[in-house]
């Protein structure tokens, strides 16, 4: 049975988890192992967040799977390369660029972005186009919050994200695995649904380097590689851009990125999927699991064709 993502501003009071039980909950995760990672991390301060909703039925990967299970190819091509090399990466200072078709062209500091909006735990699915899938409590605030202040021009229609190339901060970018730097884009209608996180940490505590630190984008209804790593620049352009994964693989990744389980990848099937963790496959859901609040932005489209 689906289980239903209730969107932020659907939760009533009364449903959202109480901090005790929260911290409850990460103090029993850490003692299974799960922030052993994070908890070595530098400190640094986080503005206060509310809690998301649990997902019934549907446990939590535990943090340090996930950072030792990352597609981060500046690091390398292996799932264990970012956890092993994301050492180097410097996160403080960061600024990210955002410009293009709008009004108000900025440079924000990741101390402006934190304070852009109230910080919200979201509990989502993450869907890897190989076929595996995790279940994630991520941090941050919704992409829809950053746009609104530097005023999309009529022309604005896609919205495009740029990672960080730097060879002496990540030593894959040495070799032309991609064309770097990592490009990923959405429609400004996808950018603007409130499900589209900017995340800039996992289980209430600052994003690992392995995972896209200082900030990424998350877009749950799509395949993992949709949600850009350690971005540095947001630009609104009027074309539909051709993203890192579309140059280098034209054949197998599309521009739209649906979790659509009836269109098989040229090389093996979508139809079901392995959670982190877990021994059997499951069937996958249409849309990860979210068609119900993001299924309209493509009515009419061939979803076979649009992929």
């Amino acid at each position: 049975m689906p289980v239903r993502h209730f969107l932020p501003a659907d939760i009533p009071a009364s449903e959202i988890t109480p901090e005790s039980t929260y911290r409850q909950r990460r103090i029993l995760l850490k003692a299974a192992g799960g922030l052993l990672l994070a908890s070595a991390l530098p400190a640094r301060a986080l503005p206060p967040f509310k809690p998301g909703t649990p997902m019934p039925d549907e446990p939590l990967t535990p943090l340090d799977t996930l950072v030792n299970y990352s597609n981060f190819y500046e690091f390398g091509p292996h799932k264990d390369s970012a956890a092993r090399n994301s050492h180097s990466l410097k996160t403080r200072p960061w600024t990210v660029e955002v410009d293009g078709e709008v009004l108000n062209p900025r440079r924000f500091d990741m101390d402006e972005l934190l304070r852009l909006a109230p910080l919200e735990e979201r509990i989502y699915r993450l869907r890897c186009v190989e076929g595996w899938s995790a279940v994630v409590p991520w941090l941050g605030f919704p992409l829809g919050e950053l746009l609104r202040r530097v005023q999309p021009t009529g022309k604005a229609k896609f919205v495009e994200f740029w990672s960080l190339a730097d060879p002496e901060q990540m030593p894959a970018v040495r070799f032309p695995t991609l064309n770097w730097p990592y490009r990923e884009a959405l429609r400004l209608d996808e950018a603007m649904h409130p499900l589209t996180l900017l995340a800039v940490g996992l289980y209430g505590q600052v994003l690992p380097n392995a995972n896209g630190a200082p900030l990424r984008l998350v877009v749950p209804w799509k395949y993992g590689f949709k949600s850009g790593k350690s971005i540095v620049r947001i630009r609104l352009v009027e074309q539909q851009p051709r993203t890192s994964w579309m140059q280098a693989a034209p054949r197998e990744y599309g521009f739209y990125a649906n979790v659509n389980p009836d269109v098989p990848h040229p090389r093996w099937s979508q139809a079901k999927e392995r959670r982190l963790g877990e021994f059997f496959r499951r069937p996958t859901l249409p849309f990860n699991g979210y068609a119900e609040q993001v299924a309209s932005l493509y009515s009419g489209m061939d979803l076979r064709r649009n992929f």
